[in-house]
């Protein structure tokens, strides 16, 4: 069993709750992509699509940018440049573990914001047509991770690997 089975929602403020979801998606995350053989990182469903260990890590430069985004209110900024440009690609321990230290500013940042903040700061991208409260846009961060996991399983499957069970 999982701590998450004691926790009191009824008392929880939402900063609470989004980290909450942010953590669990991750957990689940982290325990699909640590069950993927190190031999199965390089395939792609086709030429188009991206490989296991780029997909693992598109979900955390995403969320890298993500903060960026949030805390420049809807722009990466003009001399935006990623940890992860130029990087290559490791192991999904490896890429855990460079990924960590961002993770933790990234908690820390939701950990820091009001209710008023979620309510009423605004995340704007006129190039992608979207205004969302800050609240809403964290959310969408986590089903981004979300949707990632599901390809995922959906590349083990085709593989015919087994897939980890992450619905615990």
């Amino acid at each position: 069993m999982g701590h998450l089975y004691h926790v009191n929602i009824k008392t929880m403020i939402s900063t609470e709750l989004i980290i909450l979801n942010l953590e669990e998606v991750r957990r689940r995350s982290i325990k699909l992509w640590t069950g993927i053989p190190e031999k199965f990182y390089s395939w792609q469903p086709d030429q188009n699509a991206m490989t296991i260990i780029e997909m693992v890590q598109h979900v955390f430069e995403s969320e890298y940018i993500y903060h960026t985004i949030i805390n420049n209110r809807g722009t990466k900024g003009d001399n935006f440049k990623s940890p992860w440009e130029s990087k290559g690609y490791a192991t999904v321990l490896d890429e855990i573990n460079f990924a960590q230290p961002h993770r933790q500013s990234f908690l820390e940042m939701v950990q820091s914001l009001s209710e008023q903040d979620l309510n009423q700061i605004e995340i704007i991208r006129p190039e992608l047509g979207q205004r969302r409260k800050l609240g809403d846009y964290l959310l969408r961060i986590a089903y981004h991770e979300s949707v990632h996991a599901g390809q995922m399983l959906a590349y083990l499957r085709t593989l015919g690997v087994d897939r980890p069970k992450i619905w615990d």
